[in-house]
């Protein structure tokens, strides 16, 4: 399988997962008929295969780093832009959007500065930066594996913008390096092994906040639901998408596995449906679900900014 072609999954795959997670998302789990494929409704009455906030980020982001490099400003202004006018949104609004994200929007907007934006407090640990990460691996992918310094440093910044929490930083990090080896071809169960080369490296300068460092130990190898849950908390959300991910054989098992916890299911969907694309490619996913996604060509059109 082609690098690009992994590359693209990464970023398909997000979209694909936050569309199939949208109609269910706030709703327990077992109290809806299991997802199967793209459906209309949910708390924001989307037709089947719109996508929520978890795309409209991504593709700000994307469109940031393909018309400025990398610029935390200019994330943020991207990021106001679409809580503001809808830039981005599958249907020009800015309809789904987290308390955290509103209020790191807020400061910059007040002072015009990421660095002071985002709300470094252990209680702020949401979920909203890995939901939105895939552009990082996809255009930093080739600081893997030699130049982790660099790639540690972009996967810091893009979540501090506005998710800031130690806990925030580190899955950052952690999904950024588990990417960047799934779309070079590594193995799932290599990148998923704690004891992994680069995984090991960047452990000894940038050690992961506990809550993630019990992630990546395995926990969600150990637990199944209830235990597994899909929660907006950020060290959850990573455990249950690893879950899935893990315990899958295709891209189409793997996010139906975890949009199927309920509850966050449109990021849950996103964080696994970015692994699943990284490891399966492209090609892995149901073509069907491909054909089906909203307003695909703008999210083709940001992936080929990023590998521009």
């Amino acid at each position: 399988m082609e690098t690009l072609d992994r590359m693209r999954g990464t970023l398909l795959g997000l979209a694909v997962g936050d569309a199939l997670g949208a109609a269910v998302e706030f709703r327990p789990p077992g109290s809806f008929e299991p997802v199967t494929g793209y459906r209309g409704g949910g708390p924001h009455d989307l037709a089947p295969g719109e996508w929520t906030d978890d795309t409209s980020m991504a593709l700000a982001l994307a469109d940031s780093i393909a018309k400025k490099g990398w610029d935390p400003d200019d994330q943020m202004r991207r990021y106001l832009r679409w809580y503001e006018s809808g830039v981005y949104s599958v249907n020009e609004h800015c309809f789904d959007i987290g308390n955290t994200t509103i209020a790191a929007l807020l400061r910059f907007k007040a002072t015009g500065d990421a660095w002071a934006s985002g709300d470094r407090s252990e209680h702020a640990a949401g979920n909203g930066s890995i939901m939105r990460l895939a552009p990082v691996p996809i255009h930093f992918a080739s600081l893997f594996p030699n130049r982790l310094a660099e790639l540690v440093g972009r996967a810091t910044e893009s979540s501090l913008t506005t998710h800031a929490s130690p806990q925030c930083v580190s899955a950052s990090i952690y999904m950024t390096l588990v990417l960047c080896g799934l779309i070079h071809g590594h193995a799932r169960e290599e990148v998923l092994d704690p004891g992994w080369k680069p995984m090991r490296e960047v452990r000894q300068t940038a050690p992961f906040h506990p809550e993630i460092a019990e992630v990546v130990a395995g926990s969600f190898r150990r637990k199944r639901p209830p235990a597994i849950i899909g929660s907006g908390d950020v060290a959850k959300t990573l455990e249950a998408a690893l879950w899935a991910f893990e315990g899958a054989t295709d891209f189409r098992g793997a996010v139906l596995r975890v949009v199927n916890l309920g509850n966050d299911a449109d990021t849950t969907g996103a964080v696994c449906g970015q692994l699943s694309g990284a490891y399966w490619g492209d090609s892995g996913i149901p073509p069907e679900w491909l054909e089906g996604l909203a307003r695909r060509e703008m999210i083709e059109a940001a992936f080929a900014g990023l590998v521009a």
